[in-house]
């Protein structure tokens, strides 16, 4: 039997930072921010919004018309910077959304964390019978660890806010294909935030730049990484989507270059992916943004095969194609993509 995705939603915070601060404020051209960056604008949460509670937005919506004690799973797949370091998320989200018969846990693998977590989730449904209905949700506030005023990681200023949740069901007509995931660690230690973990404890008191994303070897990685990720990208999409046509590519948030130079590799249209300079990077939930827009502006058709695609630090490479046959964003789930 195939797994389907059901629904999917996303809930973005009102407040947007627009290109010309960023410009300001990392003394760069405007043009700079806007077209090498590809940042228009993009989403930022207030200092009350924390990650747990754009998870739980993004899931009430996913959620609207289904009982919560039909939810066996729930999987926090939002970033690892949330309310309190070293705490169960995932936890704290199902008592918010009352899931009285789910158990939940914590899944990271950065950037990646909804396109893996989709491929567990699948795995462990198709292990256990007793796990029939999967929400995989988290948030993330992942623009406050951009440091403008740090050049070395001017890649990470894309970095936004906001949350994420879809639905897997055992029945239905968006059943999931194709995976693979790519790791290469030899660039585990290239993007670290240096203060609050074990090297560099914030118990003595940390300098303000240790509390940002940075990297230490900026020349080194640039080197290494631009000689493996264009080809591990493609080689993952291409798994994913088995020989099949790619319809529509839900990619993550990269420069305007690398994501034209990705649909070329790869034989697709512009109009076959969604360029989020409007939005700007959130991490996970990237995907699932791509996706409700490519609802909301109709360029899906029955039986199209749709890859989601993402990178996450570390270095992990991530793809997982599904067969869209029914919309997964439902009712006013739309309105909060403008």
């Amino acid at each position: 039997m195939d797994i389907s995705l059901a629904r999917a939603a996303v809930w973005l915070p009102p407040d947007r930072e627009q290109a010309a601060d960023i410009a300001a404020a990392a003394d760069l051209p405007l043009e700079v921010v806007r077209e090498k960056m590809g940042i228009v604008r993009k989403c930022r949460a207030r200092a009350e919004m924390h990650p747990s509670e754009m998870a739980v937005r993004a899931a009430r919506l996913a959620l609207r018309d289904i009982d919560p004690d039909s939810i066996d799973l729930l999987m926090w797949t939002g970033s690892e910077y949330k309310d309190y370091p070293v705490w169960s998320a995932g936890i704290y989200v199902q008592e918010q959304l009352g899931l009285r018969r789910a158990w939940a846990f914590d899944m990271a693998a950065r950037c990646s964390s909804n396109v893996v977590g989709l491929h567990i989730a699948r795995s462990m449904m198709a292990a256990d019978p007793n796990i029939n209905r999967v929400l995989l949700c988290g948030g993330h506030r992942t623009g406050d660890l951009a440091n403008y005023q740090d050049p070395n990681s001017r890649f990470l200023y894309s970095l936004a806010d906001g949350g994420a949740a879809m639905v897997l069901d055992r029945e239905g007509d968006n059943p999931l294909r194709g995976a693979s995931v790519i790791t290469d660690g030899r660039f585990s230690e290239d993007v670290i935030i240096p203060g609050g973990g074990t090297r560099k404890t914030s118990r003595g008191g940390l300098d303000h730049a240790d509390t940002f994303l940075t990297v230490p070897h900026i020349g080194e990685m640039r080197k290494r990484l631009g000689e493996v990720s264009q080809p591990n990208f493609v080689k993952v999409i291409r798994e994913a989507a088995q020989s099949r046509a790619i319809d529509y590519l839900a990619l993550l948030h990269i420069k305007r270059s690398a994501h034209d130079a990705l649909l070329q590799d790869l034989e697709l249209k512009p109009s076959q992916s969604i360029y989020l300079d409007h939005f700007g990077h959130f991490g996970a939930p990237d995907q699932v943004l791509s996706l409700g827009l490519a609802e909301k502006e109709n360029l899906l058709q029955p039986g199209n095969l749709v890859v989601l695609a993402s990178a996450g630090i570390g270095y992990t490479w991530s793809a997982l194609a599904f067969e869209w046959n029914r919309a997964v964003f439902h009712g006013e789930d739309t309105a909060t993509l403008i």
